[in-house]
């Protein structure tokens, strides 16, 4: 199972392949991404970084969703 890493999602843990960015996972969860917010190990990251970012065993994602009201 060397080709796998689990990370935490929001607290929950998950299992994915080493060679996927942050990017193919958030889209691999069906996020939205231009309606979240990504926290990767206690720092907010910019969208344009998500996809050069490739995780690394434990490491937590926080993915908060902006949602319109009123």
């Amino acid at each position: 199972m060397e080709n796998y890493l689990t990370i935490f999602v929001n607290g929950e843990p998950f299992n994915c392949e080493c060679s996927m960015s942050l990017l193919h996972i958030l889209l691999y969860l069906n996020f939205n991404i231009s309606s979240v917010i990504v926290e990767y190990n206690d720092c907010i990251l910019d969208k344009t970084e998500l996809d050069s970012i490739y995780l690394k065993n434990y490491d937590h994602i926080e993915v908060i969703t902006v949602v319109g009201g009123g």
